[in-house]
């Protein structure tokens, strides 16, 4: 079991087939931290707004959550676009995680990194939401399709590969487009005062330095399998949870009102 200063996860996309839930439930079962960040997109309220999809891991990871926070950990969950809808509980908590709009974290070695999703500063976001729309579907199909090519490779005994993003890193407009937004984040972290930024939102793990600030983008778990860490002797790095420690138990999907009374009887406990 690793204990860290910090951990940040986003793009967890709850609710989608996509979404590698059995991953990041087995990566919270062997990594513990004084602070977890959930840097948007945990929940797909875009996608579950079409039709109710909850499989029982997907229900597992939230309860894993609220359950760290119950114990002691600082749970902070900045919402993203995907699950906006929890914009209007800024300043609550619910079962002792914390919604804020954005926040700043200290490290070990005192540099000041602001917390945030990042789609706020995402160009098509604010002014061509329909495209979003557009290309999330077209991304949702892509993902179907590497969720059975995936389950291929586990039979085969080889580790998970992202079809989806390998052929987003092979599209000229998508390089871009990242590379744009990548420079945006840190121009504002800069206007904040801060020393860096953390976000997540193009699905793309990276730290790295931008103009003299610290870029770092926590991935996602229906592509780069990511998270962000904090040591407690204060570097940053990203884990990549390729592999599955335990063995993955196929769950049954549950209804909409199963789903609803298990997680809020675990955040009343």
């Amino acid at each position: 079991m690793m204990h860290y200063r910090a951990i940040w996860i986003s793009d967890v996309h709850l609710g989608t087939s996509g979404c590698q839930a059995n991953y990041l439930l087995d990566f919270l079962k062997h990594n513990e931290a004084d602070k977890f960040y959930l840097v948007g997109d945990i929940i797909d309220g875009w996608r579950l707004k079409k039709s109710f999809y909850w499989p029982q891991a997907h229900n597992d990871v939230v309860q894993k959550l609220l359950r760290k926070a119950r114990k002691g950990a600082e749970v902070i969950y900045v919402p993203g676009n995907h699950d906006e809808s929890a914009r209007q509980f800024f300043g609550l908590s619910f079962g002792d995680v914390k919604v804020v709009e954005e926040c700043i974290h200290t490290t070990l070695d005192g540099k000041k990194l602001w917390v945030t999703h990042g789609d706020l500063f995402d160009g098509v976001m604010q002014y061509a939401k329909w495209l979003a729309y557009v290309g999330d579907t077209l991304y949702s199909f892509i993902l179907y399709v590497n969720r059975y090519f995936n389950m291929l490779r586990v039979k085969m005994g080889l580790q998970y590969w992202s079809l989806s993003q390998y052929l987003k890193h092979q599209v000229k407009n998508a390089v871009s487009y990242i590379a744009d937004f990548e420079h945006i984040m840190a121009r504002e972290a800069r206007l904040r005062g801060c020393d860096g930024v953390v976000c997540g939102h193009i699905h793309k793990a990276e730290i790295r330095e931008i103009d003299g600030l610290l870029y770092c983008n926590d991935g996602d778990w229906v592509e780069s399998l990511s998270a962000l860490v904090e040591t407690q002797t204060g570097e940053l790095k990203l884990i990549y949870w390729t592999h599955i420690k335990g063995d993955p138990v196929e769950a049954p999907e549950l209804s909409f009102q199963t789903a609803v009374a298990s997680i809020l009887k675990e955040a009343a406990l």
